[in-house]
């Protein structure tokens, strides 16, 4: 059967003139950018990818910044591993409000789950994945049921858990502020209101040394756990919120190793 990637990457290279190469970074494959709809996604996956299990990672940015190529070492880390990874672009504040965002990684999840076999993907092991600003959109998404057969979640460092708990703890302020500004809408947007009365997908919950963010996050493990999810809590003290983004991946990373270890007990 002839593989759909080595096809593409076989007619881009022929388009390309003596002696420049269509890969970036030697071993790693440059990624495929497609089109979901509101936004487009990067799918980073290894030529010979079969069935692997997926991330779907969305970035942080306080819900008004950032963009789907800001990765760091996680492609090639993961595409090492033996993981297809995948990174989305959504609608920012202030054009879309942080409802039509969370919207957005629907679609795009729901893109990646139809198309991802075609990567080499396993789209009955889609892992979500967000940092800061991604981390509340994944997790809220993933409570609400809008990521439907995600395999597990991997949030990294949010104090927007809970908004309601947030504001009485004097946090509602500056991005979250911003983003969260009609109180109306707190309980709709707030990943806390979605978990009791079922089981969700095993989670792993990091927190950094930023303000707070280890009293939230180990308050919304709790009543994940009080459902019978299974849950993993990293302590990244030793981290700031900016490092516990950008080191995953890199040599000799705690976070890496315990989210690999996660990673391998659920999706194999």
């Amino acid at each position: 059967m002839i593989n759909r990637r080595r096809l593409i990457a076989a007619s881009l290279a022929a388009l390309l003139p003596p002696g420049a190469s269509a890969t970036g970074r030697p071993g790693q494959p440059e990624p495929q950018t497609l089109d979901y709809g509101p936004a487009k996604l990067d799918v980073h996956a290894g030529d010979d990818a079969n069935k692997l299990p997926v991330i779907f990672f969305v970035h942080g940015g306080a819900w008004r910044f950032g963009k789907r190529s800001q990765v760091g070492a996680k492609p090639g880390f993961l595409l090492a591993n033996g993981f297809v990874f995948v990174s989305i672009d959504y609608r920012m504040l202030p054009q879309a409000d942080v409802a039509t965002q969370a919207g957005d990684v629907e679609k795009a999840y729901a893109y990646v789950r139809a198309n991802i076999a075609w990567h080499g993907g396993d789209p009955d092991r889609i892992v979500g994945m967000g940092h800061s600003a991604g981390c509340h959109l994944i997790a809220l998404t993933g409570m609400r049921g809008g990521l439907p057969g995600v395999a597990a979640l991997i949030l990294d460092d949010t104090r927007a858990y809970d908004l309601a708990a947030l504001s009485r703890n004097g946090g509602m302020v500056r991005a979250y502020a911003r983003a969260f500004s009609d109180p109306a809408q707190w309980a709709a947007l707030s990943p806390a209101s979605y978990v009791d009365g079922r089981k969700h997908p095993p989670t792993f919950i990091a927190y950094s040394r930023a303000s707070r963010r280890g009293e939230e996050s180990k308050a919304f493990a709790e009543r994940l756990r009080a459902t019978g999810t299974k849950v993993t809590l990293f302590d990244g003290s030793a981290y700031t919120h900016m490092s516990i983004n950008r080191d995953f991946g890199e040599d000799g990373d705690a976070l890496t190793a315990a989210a690999l270890a996660f990673l391998k007990a659920t999706v194999g």
